[in-house]
């Protein structure tokens, strides 16, 4: 099996894994990983739900891994950027929330606070979103290159 097929196979398999988990609200993302209990399992399933959602059309559009146009190179780092921003999802949202299960209250400071949580809920769907938009923009651009090419 090549390095691409089996790097789809596994995003695919952890992003609908990690969805499937999300959307049922299963109990495993409550599971604990410390004695403390606050650190989640569902934060780690959901990071790496948003790192494989990327790499999904990073491994199954070509064009991303071998850009041939000046275009498509852009595209392929805007792609890249993604994944370094998901990569980044747990940091940022640490630093955001001031604790790894992203919680946060009605006090006055900003970490922790209502704006803290506003960016933080930002930044999720942005994660999320934007690699998907891209995708999208870059099959638009695809069609239009082809009928140009005709």
């Amino acid at each position: 099996m090549k390095k691409r097929t089996l790097g789809l196979l596994v995003s695919v398999i952890i992003f609908g894994l990690s969805l499937y988990l999300l959307v049922t609200g299963s109990s495993v993302l409550l599971i604990s990983l410390s004695d403390s209990s606050n650190i989640p399992l569902g934060t780690f399933i959901t990071w790496l739900g948003m790192i494989a959602l990327p790499f999904i059309f990073y491994f199954s559009i070509r064009r991303f891994r071998l850009p041939q146009t000046r275009t498509e190179k852009v595209f392929s780092q805007i792609l890249k950027l993604f994944i370094a921003l998901a990569v980044l999802w747990v940091p940022i949202s640490y630093l955001l929330a001031g604790n790894i299960s992203n919680t946060f209250t009605e006090k006055a400071e900003f970490q922790g606070g209502q704006l803290a949580m506003k960016i933080f809920w930002f930044n999720c769907y942005f994660t999320v979103a934007a690699p998907i938009f891209l995708a999208f923009v870059f099959g638009i651009y695809s069609i239009f290159r082809k009928k140009g090419k005709k």
